[in-house]
């Protein structure tokens, strides 16, 4: 599931961060009491047969975790790249010292155990981020928007969802916005061809793709939609409009908006639209859906 996939980051990063946090204690310990290091030519050897193999390790952990976009496999990598760090840093106090008598061991690792520190508290930043929730990545959106605009016979796309379940695992929903002389079939036909055309295009699996029907058949209605429209969009904190539609006979107007993360007050900017719609369509009920800003 998604959050065993990001429970496993953060058990990396939590042993990263203890990584970190012994090396600092330790060589905090080392400064304050000295001690007179005692390096063998056996020891250099195996501290440098490690290095080698922990950044081989790590470089082909970071490669495959890019590749595969796994960040288990990238944190792994770090984990190992830190590792090597810290014997890298063992191997040239040890040769400092041998060739030159001042033991700089402890102030070494001391620093490096604050970039340990920084590297875990990043990744851990990271993957609770991706628990909490993160925005979709513009770049990903916006190319998804554009493949389903391109297919014919539909008008817009909204209300964009993806849920990341591990890497290269993407699910999520769409609006789309379709002509109101559309049979029942031939939308079920094109949201076939929709879904169709995203997985093959971007690898993403729509689970649904919602209706937004527009209003095609009376003028009347689309000069309200306009007039509504102007009323909306005079409002700076809105981003967009989207799936509006009239029922006359019923005497109900319904729309969509989309408010900018940006206004501090969202709640009453979304009660003075309301307000100000209704007092020039009183005569209608009004009905105005809040959607959140998740994708460009």
């Amino acid at each position: 599931s998604t959050y065993s996939y990001f429970s496993w980051i953060a058990i990396i990063s939590v042993i990263i961060l203890y990584a970190g946090i012994t090396s600092l204690v330790e060589s905090i310990k080392k400064i304050i009491s000295p001690e007179t290091p005692d390096y063998s030519t056996t020891a250099l050897i195996i501290v440098s047969v490690a290095i080698i193999v922990k950044i081989i390790l790590g470089l082909y952990f970071k490669y495959a975790g890019k590749k595969y976009n796994s960040d288990s496999l990238v944190g792994s990598g770090s984990d190992a790249l830190m590792d090597s760090i810290i014997s890298t840093a063992t191997l040239i106090s040890a040769l400092v010292f041998i060739f030159t008598g001042l033991s700089l061991e402890a102030y070494l690792a001391s620093i490096i155990s604050l970039f340990i520190l920084k590297a875990g508290f990043d990744m851990m930043k990271k993957s609770i981020s991706r628990v909490i929730g993160e925005r979709i990545d513009k770049e990903l959106s916006t190319s998804i928007k554009t493949t389903i605009s391109s297919v014919e016979n539909v008008l817009g796309v909204y209300d964009l969802i993806l849920d990341n379940y591990g890497p290269n695992i993407l699910m999520g929903s769409v609006h789309i916005e379709v002509k109101d002389t559309m049979t029942a079939s031939q939308i079920d036909e094109l949201t076939r061809i929709i879904m169709k055309e995203v997985y093959n295009k971007h690898g993403v699996l729509l689970s649904a793709v919602g209706i937004y029907s527009l209003n095609t058949k009376d003028k009347e209605i689309t000069d309200i939609q306009k007039k509504i429209s102007e009323i909306v969009h005079s409002y700076p904190s809105v981003i967009q409009m989207h799936g509006f539609y009239v029922n006359k006979p019923e005497k109900s107007i319904s729309f969509d908006i989309i408010l900018d993360f940006s206004d501090k007050d969202r709640n009453e900017t979304y009660n003075n639209i309301l307000k100000d719609v209704q007092s020039v369509y009183n005569d209608y009920k009004i009905t105005i859906t809040m959607d959140i800003d998740v994708s460009d």
